[in-house]
């Protein structure tokens, strides 16, 4: 605990505080930096809901939701206990104006003025402008405010723009920090210390060592609950617009100058820029969109996505996409990005495949050294070698890996990708949060292969649940003699 230093005082105001994940993620986040001893005795936060509820009850939901989400050997009741006193409710329509507002102005005018106050939107992005509007009316904006938003941050350029222009209205960029958890997570941000702190991967690190690259995040849960949001997003909206991409960003960025934020977020957005356009002539041949169908996970019969929606549907639930990154770094080099649910496994990784030795004096080519980044489960850093059978007296060559797990001092638990982010917004460091000019350049990339989708360009496949997805995502990368990492072992 000596490790995690303690942030100044602080109002965490957070609209939708009812919602799923403000009980789910929110709470439990802010509870664990509680407990390494980050938060200060008097700061507040701040439910803001519909919901006509007062402080009791809400207190009564979050316990509940502790009790529900927090790991057994992290939940301490007195802890919690301590934490809920840190907690206050007001019932808001924050997409209105009205006298409600002025239930959170006296409250938060009863803080020193020149507290830190951060404003966290886990709502429908729609409603961000109008928040910020009614902050503004209200006075409720101050020098130290800062806005956190929730992705997605638009469905499309237009809406990204109309979001960003109405947020820009009454925050500057600075004080506007676009959150993607994805960042937050530990083996994501080693990335840039697997790069950049060791010479022997740096030097490595290009088009004449590397031979692919590739980003996978897929789960084994469909779309259950979430099925009528989900059919608005779908697969690369809903994970490669954001998540993904910044990923890899991180992958294929220049060394930034310093880890101050406009460094690592120039670097990143030189990325975005330099991804190949793919256009309404190139979706078909640069990319896959599937449906799940009815199949078996984990012995169990699930239904097929159409079945769960309950009506005909274009909506894909599985992407993958081969881009080019077109700097002399990543000359040639694909990087395949994947997502799907109702896969045949849980996880998140990255996997970077090196060229193999151009030598002949083995008889036959060497495998391919193979770097794997588990993001989820079992965070850790594996190395695929070649290494002499011992059990031959000739010598020929087999794999070994070198299997490293990622681990917290003393065997606390792994951080929560929200616990950081959370308390970043606290220090006013965004160098983990979205800039605007990023999120357009992501947008500008991905919104012609929705739209050749949408336009059928490219045909729509189903896979079967339980699966790793459709038959032509297989020969997207066999066109260049590549596999899929849990087919190439």
């Amino acid at each position: 605990m000596e490790h995690f230093q303690q942030v100044e005082p602080f109002d965490y105001v957070i609209f939708g505080a009812t919602g799923d994940l403000t009980m789910r993620k929110l709470l439990p986040a802010l509870y664990n930096r509680l407990r390494m001893g980050q938060i200060p005795d008097n700061a507040r936060i701040i439910g803001a809901a519909r919901s006509e509820l007062d402080r009791a009850a809400y207190v009564a939901r979050a316990r509940e939701a502790l009790e529900h989400f927090l790991p057994a050997d992290v939940f301490n009741s007195g802890l919690v206990e301590r934490f809920l006193g840190h907690i206050h409710y007001v019932t808001l329509d924050s997409s209105k104006k009205g006298a409600q507002w002025d239930s959170l102005k006296t409250l938060l005018a009863g803080a020193d003025p020149d507290r830190i106050r951060v404003y966290y939107f886990a709502t429908a992005p729609q409603l961000y402008a109008s928040i910020c509007e009614n902050l503004h009316e209200y006075g409720l904006i101050t020098p130290r405010s800062r806005v956190v938003l929730e992705k997605p941050i638009g469905t499309n350029m237009a809406t990204a723009t109309a979001i960003n222009d109405g947020v820009g209205q009454f925050f500057p960029e600075n004080q506007i920090y676009r959150i993607d958890h994805y960042l937050g997570k530990e083996t994501v941000q080693n990335v840039l210390a697997l790069r950049f702190a060791n010479p022997l991967m740096n030097a490595a690190w290009s088009a004449e060592h590397i031979e692919s690259v590739q980003i996978t995040a897929v789960e084994t849960v469909g779309v259950e609950g979430r099925a009528a949001y989900y059919d608005t997003s779908g697969a690369l909206r809903d994970m490669i617009q954001n998540h993904l991409l910044q990923v890899l960003c991180l992958v294929a960025m220049e060394a930034p100058d310093s880890l101050e934020a406009d460094a690592v977020r120039n670097a990143k957005l030189a990325v975005l820029n330099a991804l190949r356009p793919i256009t309404e002539g190139t979706a078909a041949a640069e990319t896959v969109r599937a449906q799940y169908t009815a199949g078996v996970i984990d012995g169990k019969n699930v239904p097929g996505y159409l079945d769960e929606l309950g009506k005909d549907s274009t909506t894909e639930t599985y992407a993958a996409i081969r881009a080019w990154v077109d700097t002399p770094r990543w000359k040639n080099v694909p990087f395949y990005i994947r997502t799907a649910k109702r896969s045949g496994r849980k996880v998140s990784e990255i996997v970077i495949t090196f060229r193999p030795a151009a030598t002949a004096m083995f008889g036959a080519t060497p495998a391919s050294n193979r770097l794997v980044l588990r993001v989820q489960p079992n965070e850790g850093v594996e190395l695929r070698l070649n290494v002499k059978n011992p059990a031959l007296d000739v010598f020929n060559l087999q794999t070994a890996d070198l299997d490293t797990p990622i681990r917290m001092e003393g065997g606390m638990p792994f951080p929560d990708s929200y616990e950081r982010l959370l308390l970043d917004a606290v220090r006013g460091d965004p160098v983990l949060f979205i800039r605007r000019d990023e999120v357009e350049a992501a947008w500008r990339w991905a919104e012609p292969i929705l739209d050749a989708w949408k336009d059928g360009k490219v045909p729509m496949q189903t896979y079967s649940a339980g699966s790793y997805g459709p038959e032509q995502a297989v020969r997207l990368l066999a066109e260049h003699g590549d596999n899929w990492h849990e087919t190439a072992e």
